[in-house]
């Protein structure tokens, strides 16, 4: 094996090693060599090369949100490292382990006119779970240093060398036990590229618990008391990772007659009694004549969420007016106060907490079997509406979701993307996972590619135009696996905008908020690689889907052409329709 013989580099990939972090994503440059002949020449780790940072801080994010693993991103100095921030605020608030670690300038040469130098210390502070500024070894390039930073031998390279990797095993600790991204910044000086057979450097290997107290224990018979005399249970499950709920959990709560229990397509739950398209139900009572009637029919006693955000803009502004007498949040790290009436944060995983207060109740109670009525019309209504409606987005999406195969791993871009697979049934095969930490665009083509590479399914990402091509150096990478498949929706600009308030029929809104176009992926796809399709009616569709998923040589993308100004009087009429 060849090491770099900077020892800070040495540590870091000596460290990762020790704790098993072993795929590493690298943004090529100069500044980071030493890491990259550190880490390349180790046969260890597994190397993925990505030039654009932006993808490949998503792309390494895919992967540690399918493995559930830290993996790490490496750039070199400068603006690079801004490039990860995108990536970086989403791990934050998905709680994926992203290792993130830029090559730095030392310190004497920053802010004095230097090219590729920025104030790269702490700068992702704000969206991160704990930030490692690791100083410069003074055994390394020591004449350097005596010119331009004489102050740094003030300390001896021992003393760097514990500081070092006390830092790097606190970043670790909370990358593994928190979930947090964390960032490991370390400033090298030249000469780059010197390499050693064997480590000068011997670990202490720190060991930092950085597990958050979860308080104490419970008062679960309290708990099942407050649960059993609620007549109205309202249960809403946000992002979950596929499986989350044990099948005892899943019926449980299914088969309790007082409990409503609305899942979203991200939530990865799925059993006949459950209600898993939220704004069918709420839509019609907004529309009708009785509405307060029946939003105080749909208010619950108790409120009790899990899982990660809510895509559903219509369930969240029924319950901040609509607020619970008591709303319960279960999970072991954080709650989020999403409806303005958190009483209680119970620092538990889902199963333990349904075991301990949950039980079944098949008795007969009017508020599950009343929305259960309006669940049966709304589904039969949507393929009344499906018979009725020309090509549109909503139509098209019926199709595809419909003909995905059984267990195929499913990322879904974000805007109108997710919200459109929010109204149509996932096979319960299927594992659906979007960015929703913020909820942005950027990225989701890089984060399907990276989740891919250790699927044990194919994937598939079903994406919008412009969410595509804003992300389309995702497909710059030589990692494609020929069983990936993109699904492209292109009404040709941001459609989801015309369903928004304040939609006019501009330029100016044309331009600077639906931002139309005339962009196909035609290009991009023999540039890159796929086999390209191109379809713009409802037959070509259902016929090319049927060859889409066969067995081929490369990957493959699917672009569905639909009518850019017609899609949104089709989805505002299905809420009326089913109304």
């Amino acid at each position: 094996m060849t090491y770099s013989d900077i020892p800070a580099a040495q540590t870091l990939v000596l460290y990762f090693k020790t704790r098993g972090v072993k795929n590493i994503v690298i943004s090529p440059g100069s500044r980071n060599a030493p890491l990259t002949i550190s880490f390349t020449k180790n046969p260890f780790f597994k190397c993925f090369s990505i030039v654009d940072e932006r993808c490949a801080a998503f792309f390494a994010m895919g992967m540690a949100q399918h493995l559930r693993e830290p993996v790490a991103v490496i750039c070199s100095s400068g603006s690079a490292l801004l490039n990860f921030y995108p990536a970086v605020a989403e791990a934050y608030y998905s709680d994926i382990p992203l290792i993130v670690v830029s090559a730095d300038r030392p310190s004497y040469r920053i802010d004095i006119g230097d090219g590729q130098t920025i104030r790269q210390e702490n700068v992702m502070e704000k969206h991160i779970g704990y930030s490692a500024n690791l100083k410069q070894d003074v055994s390394h390039a020591t004449e350097t240093i005596s010119k331009y930073g004489p102050h740094l031998l003030t300390e001896n390279q021992e003393k760097v060398q514990e500081y070092n990797e006390r830092e790097i095993a606190k970043a670790l600790a909370v990358a593994f036990d928190e979930k947090y991204p964390v960032h490991i910044n370390i400033p090298f000086e030249e000469p780059l590229y010197g390499r050693v057979e064997e480590p000068s450097v011997e670990l202490q290997k720190y060991a930092f618990s950085e597990v958050m107290d979860n308080g104490e224990e419970e008062d679960w018979e309290a708990l099942a008391a407050i649960w059993r005399s609620s007549p109205r249970k309202m249960v809403l499950a946000g992002v979950n990772h596929p499986n989350a709920l044990e099948e005892e959990v899943l019926h449980m709560v299914a088969n309790d007659s007082d409990t409503v229990l609305f899942t979203e397509t991200t939530s990865n739950l799925h059993h006949p009694e459950f209600f898993e398209s939220i704004d069918s139900i709420i839509a019609p009572i907004e529309k009708s004549k009785n509405k307060e009637e029946l939003f105080n029919a749909l208010q619950p006693d108790l409120l009790v969420t899990f899982g990660g955000l809510i895509v559903s803009k219509k369930i969240k502004a029924f319950l901040r007016k609509y607020k619970p007498k008591q709303h319960w949040h279960v999970d072991v790290k954080k709650a989020n106060n999403t409806f303005y009436c958190l009483s209680k944060h119970i620092k538990t995983n889902p199963n333990r907490f349904f075991k301990e207060v949950a039980s079944e109740s098949f008795g007969e109670n009017h508020y599950k079997r009343f929305w259960e009525t309006k669940k049966a019309i709304y589904e039969r209504k949507r393929e009344d509406y499906l018979k009725e409606i020309p090509f549109s987005d909503f139509s098209a999406f019926h199709h595809i979701i419909k003909k995905i195969p059984k267990g195929y791993q499913v990322h879904l871009a974000n805007s109108s993307t997710v919200r459109y697979a929010q109204l149509f049934a996932l096979d319960k095969s299927l594992k659906v996972y979007c960015n929703r930490g913020t909820s942005g665009i950027d990225g989701s083509s890089s984060t399907a590619l990276g989740s891919s590479i250790y699927s044990e399914t194919p994937t598939v990402l079903l994406t919008g135009d412009l969410s595509f091509f804003y992300d389309s150096n995702a497909l710059w990478n030589t990692y494609m696996r020929p069983d990936f498949r993109i699904v492209l929706m292109n009404n040709s600009g941001g459609g989801i905008f015309r369903i928004l308030p304040g939609m006019e029929e501009t330029e100016e809104f044309e331009t600077f908020f639906e931002t139309s176009h005339k962009l196909t992926a035609e290009h991009l796809a023999s540039m890159y690689g796929f086999d390209y399709l191109k379809v713009d009616n409802e037959d070509q569709l259902e016929d090319s889907l049927k060859e889409f998923y066969s067995k081929s040589e490369k990957p493959k993308i699917l672009e569905v052409a639909t009518p850019r100004v017609l899609n949104n009087k089709i989805l505002l009429g299905y809420f009326d329709f089913i109304s």
